[in-house]
């Protein structure tokens, strides 16, 4: 199976920068969200980032033009294209959403398409009970997409072999190294970057040292790029609280028992960069 059209469903961080890898890629690909003005936001937003890249002379000038054009809006999951060849959906980390949109896809899409999730915790097989068993896959791309070379490929426990190939072979031609990992909480990424961001909560909360001390030993002693809580910032605390709970769930082991300080800090809507507070302030 060769897949030409593409649809991403949900146009956040993780959406915008997924249409904006396939469409410099030369996919047609078609932006699927709730309303009209947050599709448009999104475009904005992949705009900006082709521009960066042609400043920093990655790509050309016609390059960009030649992705934007590539570029679709459908307003409504119900509206995703029926002959779509791939439908990667990436709203956020909530499992009952994500079900409710495979539903409604499965009711929608052409039979031989496949799915995939970019969920970065959530289990693909439980996902995938909702629709096409065997071609359903996670496909869980590093922030941010169009720079970050990893893409995790998680195989649900009825996925076949089929749609694994054809999903590594995509993550090559986007010029990305696709990883084989099988459905378990958390998958590799997550299940050893969230205890880690945990852990160093953990030690803040119980005064081991100040956030600027815990982020200056990681990057300074571990050669780490972004200290853990800057990080945890990046990614948003909301994000790493529901992963650490999903890990919790999913293995009932107390080594994954979130940080009682995380926690309140998501009480509190401190989520890091995008609420302007987290453990700094920006």
């Amino acid at each position: 199976m060769e897949i030409k059209k593409v649809s991403v469903v949900g146009g956040g961080t993780m959406g915008n920068g997924i249409v904006h890898t396939f469409a410099l890629k030369g996919f047609d690909v078609t932006f699927v969200e709730l309303k009209q003005e947050l599709a448009e936001k999104a475009i904005k937003t992949i705009s900006k980032n082709l521009d960066r890249q042609v400043s920093k002379s990655i790509i050309t000038e016609e390059a960009k033009t030649a992705a934007l054009a590539k570029i679709k809006i459908a307003i409504g999951i119900e509206n995703t294209p029926a002959d779509s060849d791939l439908v990667i959906e990436a709203v956020y980390e909530n499992k009952d959403v994500k079900l409710n949109i495979f539903k409604t896809l499965e009711a929608n899409i052409k039979a031989d398409a496949i799915f995939a999730s970019n969920t970065s915790s959530i289990s693909i097989t439980e996902l995938s009970a909702v629709c096409r068993t065997e071609k359903f896959i996670g496909m869980h791309f590093m922030n941010p997409v169009p720079v970050m070379k990893l893409i995790e490929v998680i195989r649900g426990y009825s996925t076949s072999d089929e749609t694994y190939k054809v999903i590594k072979q995509l993550s090559e031609q986007l010029d990305k190294v696709a990883v084989e990992v099988h459905d378990y909480p958390g998958f590799i990424a997550n299940r050893i970057l969230m205890p880690m961001i945990n852990e160093s909560v953990f030690a803040l909360y119980e005064g081991v040292a100040s956030a600027e001390a815990i982020d200056t030993v990681m990057k300074l002693g571990m050669n780490h790029p972004m200290g853990p809580l800057t990080l945890a910032d990046f990614i948003g605390l909301d994000v790493c609280l529901a992963i650490m709970e999903v890990l919790y769930n999913g293995f009932n082991d107390s080594k994954y028992r979130a940080c009682p300080l995380l926690k309140k800090m998501v009480a509190a809507n401190k989520l890091g960069r995008k609420t302007g507070e987290g453990f700094f302030k920006y």
